[in-house]
């Protein structure tokens, strides 16, 4: 599999990833206990859990949300072979809708080949937030030849991704900086100089997207997701979600459960907690992939990092980060090899195992003075094609994060009282993923959203798919989110990467296939290898 599509396959169900870009991130394997009653931090801390719980919406559809939810599609082919494309009409604001303000969603499909009869629409989101839907089920959806074969796959870009209303901010030159901005400041300058970005990219989102920004919130994004349950003909909604599109999922059944089919909740992320614990657990789990990265690459002749442990493989991944921040390598093009971009490569990695190898190659590579394998990874990260364009995705992610929830930080002065903590969390990319939770504290719109649990009382069962050492969603958020959910089964992948379903694992597949074909929850406590 080429380099920039195994990477991009993988990064298209981000988690709010915690790097320079995201601010309210997901993630890691940490040993937090989860209770009704509380949870433990890395510290030992007690807080409560969150008192909020996401209600559902009255059953009646308001007679102002009617004709959205009568509209019908006017259907296309658009340039896939197999796919046929449609716009969505959505009100911008809920609480006001107005044909004046409505923004145009776009929906694609592929429909149910046979045999056996159709059970209706299958609604796929990947993740992110930012990350395209339609591009998603166009290019990579791995559903097998039987769920293909019954049911129509749909995708809907949601509110300001991809093709709908999508969120702009920097030109594409502006982006290039941006992305190299150092992220491990070592004086006041540097921290005014990460400041100043975070403040630019913010001013460019409000001067190019400013109408939308107040209203790419998840809640909002799940209730486009009732309409077009509505509009495709479907009583009830059947979805497949990863990572983020996890969340996603979970606030539909919480604010329609008795609207809700057949959900799979893929890499799960947890509501109940705030940006800053969701940055804290990321860095951890970053931290346990590239554990697990680094005692396979210590083992292997080529690993560029020695052979003696994870630990000593860890000090010395740091020292070339180290080298970079001081001397930034060649690439063969203008940009060079920054130690933020070098980071970023190597964050991109962690999200697939089969990445592993090419990621020893390229870190050999840097040693050597040539950047360029590094770059081509953080490219595929950051979705920049090679005449030097960034798809929307990064621009969306931030949108939606800092509208769901809280900065982590609200100034320099609580990330550097916060930096052992991260630090511990990882020794190679702590400081990295703390300064990045930042940026939302200069976000221009004030967040709507805030910590809460879903219970989703009354919605059909729902599968729940956790992996052990997922480095961006942690396994103990898939045991937290089933544990919120009044009606839910967890499904375990003991194993490495980002989700699990379609990624090799023909027990994971088999469980969810069968799922959504008759509805047959996995056993409990079910856990494929």
């Amino acid at each position: 599999m080429a380099t920039s599509r195994l990477l991009r396959t993988s990064a298209a169900a981000l988690a709010a990833t915690a790097l320079l870009i995201s601010g309210c991130s997901s993630g890691s394997s940490s040993p937090r206990a989860e209770a009704s009653s509380g949870r433990t931090t890395e510290a030992g801390a007690q807080r409560p859990a969150a008192d909020a719980t996401l209600e559902p919406l009255p059953a009646a559809v308001p007679a102002a949300l009617r004709p959205y939810y009568d509209q019908k599609l006017s259907w296309h082919p658009c340039g896939v072979a197999g796919f046929e494309c449609a716009t969505m009409k959505a009100p911008l604001d809920y609480a006001h809708p107005s044909a004046a303000t409505d923004l145009k969603l776009a929906v694609a499909r592929k429909k149910a080949a046979g045999p056996g009869s159709r059970l209706g629409s299958l609604l796929l989101n990947p993740g992110g937030p930012g990350g395209s839907a339609i591009e998603y089920l166009q290019q990579y959806a791995p559903q097998g030849a039987a769920v293909r074969a019954r049911y129509d796959l749909v995708a809907m870009d949601p509110r300001g991704v991809g093709r709908s209303a999508p969120v702009e901010c920097l030109s594409n030159k502006q982006m290039d900086r941006y992305t190299q901005t150092d992220q491990t400041p070592d004086d006041q300058a540097e921290v005014n100089k990460l400041i100043t970005a975070y403040r630019d990219f913010a001013k460019g989102c409000e001067a190019r997207s400013g109408k939308v920004l107040p209203h790419v919130s998840t809640i909002e994004a799940a209730r486009d997701m009732d309409v077009l349950r509505a509009v495709l003909g479907d009583k009830k909604l059947t979805y497949m979600g990863a990572s983020y599109g996890t969340f996603l999922g979970a606030t539909y059944a919480g604010l329609f459960p008795t609207r809700t089919g057949r959900l799979v909740l893929d890499g799960a992320m947890n509501p109940d907690l705030d940006s800053r614990t969701v940055n804290l657990d990321q860095t951890v789990g970053f931290n346990t992939a590239f554990t697990a990265f680094a005692a396979d690459c210590v083992k292997q002749k080529d690993c560029p990092l020695g052979h003696k442990n994870a630990a000593d493989a860890g000090r010395r991944l740091s020292a070339l980060f180290k080298k970079l921040d001081a001397h930034p390598v060649e690439t063969g093009e203008p940009r060079k090899l920054t130690e933020s971009l070098a980071t970023t490569g190597v964050i991109a990695a962690m999200y697939d195992q089969r990445a592993w190898p090419m990621l020893r190659e390229y870190l050999a590579q840097a040693e050597a003075g040539n950047g360029r394998g590094l770059l081509t990874f953080s490219d595929s990260y950051y979705e920049r094609d090679p005449n030097g364009s960034y798809a929307n995705q990064m621009y969306a992610n931030p949108a939606v994060n800092c509208l769901d929830l809280a900065p982590a930080f609200t100034g320099p002065e609580q990330v550097r009282a916060a930096l052992p903590s991260f630090r511990k969390a990882s020794p190679v990319f702590g400081e990295n993923f703390a300064w990045a939770a930042l940026n939302c504290a200069y976000w221009p719109v004030k967040p709507t959203g805030t910590p809460h649990r879903i219970p989703a009382k009354g919605a059909a069962p729902i599968v729940v798919v956790g992996t052990t050492r997922d480095p961006a969603t942690p396994y103990t958020w898939a045991k937290a989110l089933s544990a919120q959910l009044a009606n839910a089964t967890l499904l375990t992948y003991e194993g490495d990467g980002h989700t699990a379903y379609g990624r090799g694992s023909d027990c994971i597949d088999t469980a969810v296939n069968t799922y959504l074909l008759d509805g047959t929850t996995p056993p409990k406590n079910k856990h494929c290898k």
